[in-house]
C-alpha cells in the first residue's frame, strides 16, 4: 500500500492594504487647501503669527519638512532650511535656533516654524568598540539638543540664533527676560521617520517624553509628522494615494503613537521633497493637509489663551 504524500498548506499572505482608505484625503483640492492657508485669520488679532516648533531625531526630516511646506506654496522646490544627509553622519546638521517664515508674495503667512538641533542618543563607551582609545569618552556624554533648551523654546525664551550645547542648557543670562505672544509656541511637532521608528533608542524616546510632559504642562498641543513613508511601503512608493489604504503605514503610525504617546488622530504621514526637481500634486496635498491640521490645532490654543486674558 502506498501512502500519498501530504502537501503542506501554504499560509495565505496577508493583503498589504485595506479595501477602502481609513482616512479621507482631498487629493483633488490642492488649490483650496492652499487658498485656505493663505487666507487664514487667527482667533486673536493681537497674535501676528503662530509659532510651530519642530523636534525629532537626527535625520528625521525636520528641515526637509519646512522646505516641503515652502515648496508647496511657491510651487517649486526650495531649500530655505539647509538640510543634510544626517543619517550618514549620525549628527545634527542644524546647530542653531532659527525661525522660518512662509511667504505669500511679499507678505508673511500667519504661521512660522522653528527648527532646532536634532535629538540624539547619549554616547556611551559601550558603543565605541573598535574605536581608537583617545576617541572613547571616559563616561556617558550628552549629544544632540538639550531637552531643557527645547523646554525653554516652548516658552519662547530662546533668542534667535541661539547655539545649542548638548552638555548644558541655556542659562538665565542667555534667555529672554520678557516674551511676546509671538514668541510662544502654539504647537509642538515631533518629526519621526517611518523607517527609523523601530530603531529609536530609549535615550531619544525618553527625551521626547520629557519634552511632551513639558508641553502638556503648558497646554501646548502636539502632533507627529511621520516622514519617509515611501521607504517603508512599496505600495506607497509606487502610488502615494495608497497612503491610507496601506496597512504598513497604519502600523507605523500606531508604533509612533505607542512610543511618544500622541494619539493616531494627531499623526500625519507625509513624503518630504528629497530628490525631486519639481513639485508634485499628491506630495503637496499631504503636506498642506497636515499643515492645515497643525494650524487649526494651534489656533485653538490661541483662542483659549485669548479667553483667559
Amino acid at each position: 500500500m502506498g501512502g500519498s504524500e501530504s502537501t503542506p498548506q501554504t499560509e495565505t499572505a496577508r493583503p498589504p492594504e485595506f479595501d477602502q482608505p481609513w482616512r479621507e484625503t482631498p487629493w483633488g483640492n490642492k488649490e483650496l487647501l492652499e487658498k485656505n492657508l493663505r487666507e487664514l485669520k487667527l482667533s486673536d488679532s493681537n497674535v501676528k503669527y503662530i509659532r510651530i516648533l519642530l523636534a525629532g531625531e537626527v535625520g528625521a526630516g525636520k528641515s526637509s519638512f519646512i522646505n516641503s511646506v515652502s515648496s508647496a506654496f511657491k510651487r517649486r522646490i526650495t531649500t530655505d532650511a539647509l538640510a543634510d544627509n544626517a543619517g550618514a553622519a549620525g549628527t545634527s546638521f542644524t546647530k542653531t535656533y532659527r525661525t522660518y517664515y512662509i511667504r505669500n508674495g511679499e507678505s508673511v503667512l500667519p504661521f512660522v516654524f522653528n527648527d532646532i538641533m536634532g535629538l540624539e542618543s547619549d554616547y556611551s563607551p559601550k558603543e565605541s568598540r573598535g574605536a581608537h582609545p583617545e576617541d572613547i569618552p571616559k563616561a556617558k556624554e550628552s549629544r544632540g539638543a538639550h531637552p531643557e533648551d527645547i523646554a525653554k523654546a516652548l516658552e519662547g525664551l530662546l533668542h534667535e540664533g541661539h547655539n545649542f550645547n548638548p552638555i548644558a542648557s541655556a542659562n538665565k543670562n542667555d534667555c529672554k527676560s520678557e516674551t511676546s505672544p509671538e514668541d510662544l509656541t502654539y504647537c509642538l511637532v515631533y518629526v519621526i521617520a517611518a523607517d527609523k521608528i523601530s530603531m529609536m533608542t530609549s535615550d531619544v524616546i525618553k527625551k521626547m517624553r520629557y519634552i511632551r510632559q513639558k508641553a502638556s504642562s503648558l497646554e501646548i498641543p502636539q502632533v507627529i509628522i511621520m516622514t519617509m513613508v515611501d521607504e517603508v511601503c512599496p505600495l506607497v512608493r509606487k502610488d502615494l494615494r495608497k497612503i491610507y489604504t496601506s496597512k504598513k503605514i497604519k502600523e507605523k503610525m500606531q508604533e509612533c503613537s505607542n512610543s511618544v504617546g500622541v494619539p493616531v488622530s494627531h499623526i500625519f504621514p507625509v513624503k518630504n521633497y528629497h530628490e525631486e526637481i519639481d513639485t508634485q500634486n499628491d506630495v503637496d496635498v499631504l503636506i498642506l493637509r497636515a499643515l492645515t491640521q497643525i494650524v487649526q490645532i494651534a489656533d485653538d490654543l490661541v483662542n483659549r489663551r485669548k479667553r483667559k486674558c
